[in-house]
C-alpha cells in the first residue's frame, strides 16, 4: 500500500494530515510506503506521525525523500529504525559514449567531467552501496580511486556518478596511440603490483578463494571425473591470502586522468592468491577472443593481436622476467582458472543451446583439460621455475637461472661456471628421476646479500638418489684406468661452495650454494 506525503506537514496540519493517512492504511496487515515525492516540509509534529505509524506498521518505509527531507530523518534516527530511500535526479544515457563494460554494469560518459556506471540489476542499490564502501576502503589504503558523489536513476535501474574529468582508458590509448604500448604496461603493472602488496584487514572484502571453489565445484558435472577431481583440489590447495586483487583488471578499468592513474570499476574488489587476478586477465586480454576475435575490439577497443602483446608483456613485467618458460609456467596456471570462469560463464547464459556456444565451451574444455593433465599446483613464485623434466628444457632453465644471476650483478665468470653445474644437475634430473616417464623438476634461485651469495635448489618428485653418496673419481687416473661417469657431480661439487642432499616429503632435494 503506498501512500503519498505531500507539501507541508507542521504543527498547523498535523492532525489532519495524520487523519488522512489513517483513512488510507490497509485491513489487511499490507506493507505501507510513503511516498515523499511531493513533500516539501516536516517538522517534528509530521515525525510523531510516523513514529506512531511505524508502531502500527512494522514494515513501514519511506521512498523518494529529497536530500533536505532525508537530512531531517537521518539526524533524528528516523534512517535507522526504517527503510528510507533518497529521491535520485534522473539521468539520460542516450547518445552517451560507452567507456566501459564489466560483468555488473556498464560506464558512460555523460560530459566532460563526470562519467555514470549503470548496473544491470534493476535493484541495484544494495550493488551502488557495496561498490562506495569497497572504493572508499581502497582509497583509505591507498589505491588511487575515483569516488562515486552522487546515485542517479537510469531507466529502470540506477547509476552511480564519478568525477573524471578528461580522462581517458588505457583501452582507447592503445587502440589510438600504439606507439604507447609499452608506457601502458609499465603503468598498468605498476599499478597492479600495488594492488597486490596492499593488505585488507580481516573480513573487509569478499575472498577470491571461495568465489573459485564454488567455480570449480560447477565444473565437476561438466569434466570427466578424475580431471573434475584435480581441477578442485587444484583450486583447494591455493591458500587463504588477505592481499587485495581487483577481480576485474583489464585496460577499460585504469583511467589516465591528467598525469595521475585511477583504478575504477570497485565492485569486483577482493581478497586473494594473484593467479586468480590472472585468470581474469587472461580471460579480458585472450580467453574470451580465442574463438572469436572480434570479441576484443568490441569489448576493448583494439584487436586481438594488440591484446595478445599486452598480455604477455604484462605478465613479463609482473614476473620480473623474460624467460619463456616461465612466462609460460605461469600462464597455464592462470588459464586453468580462466577456462574454467569462461566455461562456467557461458554454460550459465544458455551457450550449450547454440551451435557457437557448444563449440566456444568445447575449445576451452579441450584446453582446460591438457592443463589439467600437466599441473600440480596453481601457486608460482617470482624465484621459481616449474618445468618438465626433459633435456630439451636445459636451455630455458638455465636462461632463467642466468637472468637472476644477472640481476645480482654476479660476474661473467662465476655465471658461466654456476651455468656448468646447473647443466649437470638439470640433465641428471631429466635423464634418471623419472625413466621412462616424464616428470616436473622445480628450480629456485635465491640470492642472499649479507654476505652475497646465491643457492639454487633443485626440487623433484622421483626416485629417491643422493648423488652425494657417490664416491668422486680419481682424477689422477689415466684416460684407460678411469671409469666413464661421475664427472657432472663431483664437478659440480668443485664449482659450488656447498652441495647438499635431502629426501623429504616424496621429493629429492638438491641445493647449491655460490658465494659471489
Amino acid at each position: 500500500m503506498t501512500i503519498e506525503l505531500k507539501g507541508r506537514i507542521d504543527s498547523n496540519n498535523a492532525a489532519e494530515a495524520e487523519k488522512a493517512i489513517l483513512a488510507q492504511l490497509p485491513d489487511g496487515g499490507e506493507a505501507v510506503v510513503l511516498d515523499a515525492a511531493a513533500l516539501d516540509y516536516i517538522s517534528s509534529a509530521g515525525l510523531r506521525i510516523i513514529l506512531r505509524l511505524k508502531k502500527s506498521c512494522p514494515d513501514l518505509r519511506i521512498v523518494n525523500v529529497n536530500s533536505e527531507i532525508y537530512e531531517i530523518l537521518d539526524m533524528t534516527g528516523f534512517t535507522e529504525m526504517m527503510p528510507v530511500e533518497k529521491a535520485y535526479r534522473v539521468v539520460s544515457i542516450e547518445g552517451c559514449e560507452e567507456i566501459g563494460r564489466g560483468a555488473n554494469g556498464t560506464l558512460y560518459r555523460i560530459d566532460q567531467d563526470n562519467v555514470v556506471k549503470v548496473y544491470n540489476n534493476a535493484d541495484a542499490l544494495a550493488d551502488i552501496r557495496h561498490e562506495r564502501e569497497v572504493a572508499k576502503l581502497a582509497l583509505i589504503l591507498g589505491i588511487p580511486t575515483a569516488i562515486s558523489y552522487d546515485v542517479v536513476k537510469v531507466g529502470d535501474s540506477y547509476g552511480s556518478v564519478f568525477e573524471l574529468l578528461n580522462a581517458r582508458s588505457f583501452s582507447k590509448i592503445l587502440a589510438k596511440e600504439p606507439e604507447k604500448l609499452d608506457w601502458c604496461v609499465k603503468e598498468y603493472v605498476d599499478m597492479l603490483k600495488k594492488i597486490h602488496s596492499t593488505l585488507v584487514p580481516a573480513g573487509k572484502l569478499p575472498d577470491m578463494r571461495e568465489t573459485a571453489l564454488s567455480w570449480a565445484r560447477f565444473m565437476q558435472d561438466h569434466l570427466p571425473e578424475e580431471a573434475g577431481r584435480k581441477l578442485l583440489a587444484l583450486v583447494e590447495a591455493v591458500p587463504h591470502d588477505d592481499h587485495m586483487i581487483h577481480g576485474d583488471y583489464h585496460t577499460k578499468n585504469l583511467e589516465l586522468q591528467g598525469n595521475e592513474v585511477l583504478l575504477i570499476d570497485m565492485d569486483t574488489l577482493a581478497v586473494g592468491h594473484p593467479i586468480f587476478e590472472l585468470a581474469s586477465m587472461y580471460n579480458s586480454f585472450i580467453g574470451y577472443s580465442e574463438w572469436n576475435p572480434e570479441i576484443i575490439m568490441k569489448f576493448q577497443g583494439f584487436d586481438a593481436a594488440t591484446g595478445a602483446a599486452f598480455w604477455h608483456k604484462s605478465l613479463a613485467a609482473y614476473l620480473e622476467t623474460n624467460c619463456e618458460a616461465k612466462i609460460r609456467e605461469v600462464e597455464d596456471k592462470a588459464r586453468i582458472i580462466g577456462y574454467t570462469r569462461m566455461i562456467r560463464r557461458s554454460i550459465r547464459r544458455k551457450g550449450l543451446e547454440s551451435e557457437a556456444g557448444r563449440a566456444e565451451i568445447a575449445l576451452w574444455t579441450e584446453h582446460l583439460l591438457k592443463l589439467l593433465d600437466r599441473t600440480d599446483t596453481l601457486l608460482f613464485s617470482l624465484d621459481e621455475l616449474e618445468i618438465e623434466a626433459v633435456r630439451d628444457n636445459l636451455e630455458d632453465v638455465q636462461a632463467f637461472v642466468e637472468e637472476r644471476l644477472e640481476a645480482a650483478d654476479c660476474s661473467p665468470k662465476a655465471l658461466l661456471r654456476i651455468s656448468v653445474a646447473v647443466e649437470e644437475i638439470f640433465v641428471n634430473i631429466a635423464s634418471y628421476a623419472y625413466a621412462p616417464e616424464k616428470g616436473k623438476a622445480t628450480v629456485r634461485v635465491e640470492v642472499s646479500k649479507e654476505p652475497v651469495s646465491v643457492t639454487i635448489t633443485f626440487v623433484d618428485h622421483g626416485v629417491p638418489y643422493d648423488p652425494l653418496a657417490r664416491e668422486d673419481p680419481d682424477v689422477t687416473l689415466s684416460a684407460d684406468e678411469r671409469e666413464i661417469g661421475g664427472l657432472g657431480i663431483f664437478m659440480t661439487k668443485q664449482i659450488m661452495d656447498d652441495v647438499a642432499y635431502e629426501y623429504k616429503d616424496g621429493k629429492n632435494i638438491l641445493t647449491l650454494k655460490k658465494n659471489l
